[in-house]
């Protein structure tokens, strides 16, 4: 047994010895500094170098906790394919937003087949036979299974501008039938016009889209301005704006929504009763804006940033949007992406109640007034499909807005 240790020692021995001299030295004095420092041992040569990683900028950490919230980045995804359909939705549509089949009023959604008479035959429809009941005579549509129509892809069909630039008339798909042939697609039904509810949907996300992120871009700015005003000024410049802020907030917000949209001339050309809406929606929508960052700003005029620019002669206007206006910019943007799905379902009422799109341009609003009497409802249940619209809209919006709440809190966990 003492034999065997003292063999032990006399190879370690030999082992160290046969280190280089001066890689040995080096290990040693590397090894001292360390523990003499509390550091970690510097590596030797030929070992791998610890590198330490750089530090993430802000921008990354956000975008780092964003994209581990689950949820959110679905309502991300639902957002941008939602904007999507509506930038090219006479395209994905197979018909033009004005086509109307007035042989098949109230038609009912197309069942999309593959198999005919037991075979493969591909995407296809079968045409649609009109009849009456001889008891209530109403119109009752069936499928005449004696003729197919396939389902083609980029067909020619009404003219269109392809996002408002380029003239065509290609649709994504279609039965490249005319209007009074049996041979159409309807996906999501016609209404009381024969017009293609698939088409008018994703024409009308255009509008209920637009609206949100337009009328939050007026309210932010009206609402940075007075309450960066308001939070840095203070005194009487801060005791007149509140009180002006607490007799608009003293309006109750639908009866005035309705009562400014009514006041809006019937006549208006349709562009202008899109900036009009928009106007009425961010006029009375960025109180609550001013409120919170007026208290966000009374904090920051104090810190030392905010009195170092202003020992330096920088202005007040400089030192409000050059300074402070930034600090706060997370809440500004978690506050847009809330507020975005509130403004869906206000434009929704307003259109639904007759007092904000009208025809010729539509919305999901301006859709679902067509669902108003429970009879047409009841017999006609496709035409409440643009409201699923309005409520996947919002819930993908809410929870785009509460992870983006997540990432932007800087006490959150990295």
């Amino acid at each position: 047994m003492i034999e065997r240790f003292r063999s032990g020692r006399r190879t370690a021995a030999r082992t160290v010895r046969a280190l280089p001299q001066g890689q040995e030295r080096e290990r040693e004095e590397g090894e001292r500094a360390a523990r003499a420092g509390g550091m970690r041992p510097l590596p030797a040569r030929g070992e791998p170098e610890f590198r330490e990683e750089k530090p993430l900028s802000q921008t990354r950490l956000i975008w780092r906790r964003f994209r581990r919230h689950k949820l959110g980045m679905a309502g991300a995804g639902v957002v941008l394919f939602l904007f999507f359909l509506a930038a090219f939705a006479e395209f994905l549509g197979p018909y033009g937003p004005g086509a109307e089949h007035r042989r098949f009023s109230y038609a009912p959604p197309t069942p999309i087949r593959l198999f005919h008479e037991g075979k493969f035959v591909g995407p296809f429809v079968y045409g649609i036979q009109r009849t009456r009941d001889p008891v209530t005579f109403e119109t009752i549509y069936t499928e005449d299974r004696t003729k197919i129509y396939p389902i083609k892809l980029f067909v020619r069909g009404d003219p269109y501008k392809l996002l408002g630039l380029f003239e065509t008339n290609i649709h994504l798909f279609g039965t490249g039938e005319p209007p009074d042939s049996p041979g159409q697609v309807f996906l999501f039904g016609t209404d009381i016009w024969g017009r293609d509810l698939f088409t008018r949907t994703l024409i009308g996300g255009r509008i209920s889209l637009l609206i949100g992120p337009a009328s939050v871009l007026i309210a932010l700015l009206l609402g940075s301005f007075f309450g960066g005003i308001s939070g840095y000024f203070g005194r009487w410049v801060d005791m007149f704006l509140q009180r002006v802020l607490e007799v608009l907030q003293s309006f109750p917000t639908l009866p005035l929504l309705l009562a400014l949209s009514a006041i809006l001339p019937p006549n208006l050309p349709n562009w202008a009763r899109v900036v009009g809406i928009v106007l009425i929606f961010g006029g009375i929508g960025w109180t609550g804006l001013a409120r919170v960052l007026r208290g966000q700003f009374l904090a920051l005029r104090e810190v030392e940033f905010t009195l170092a620019a202003r020992a330096m002669g920088a202005s007040s206007l400089r030192i409000i949007f050059k300074h402070l206006l930034p600090n706060t910019m997370s809440y500004l943007i978690v506050s847009a992406t809330l507020a975005i799905p509130g403004l869906i379902i206000a434009e929704a009422t307003l259109s639904f109640l007759g007092l904000g799109i009208q025809e010729p341009l539509t919305s999901w609003g301006e859709l679902l007034n067509d669902a108003q009497d429970t009879a047409v409802l009841r017999n006609y249940p496709w035409l409440i499909i643009p409201g699923i619209f309005i409520v996947v809209a919002v819930l993908a919006f809410n929870f785009m807005g509460d992870a983006l709440r997540d990432a932007v809190d800087p006490h959150a966990r990295r």
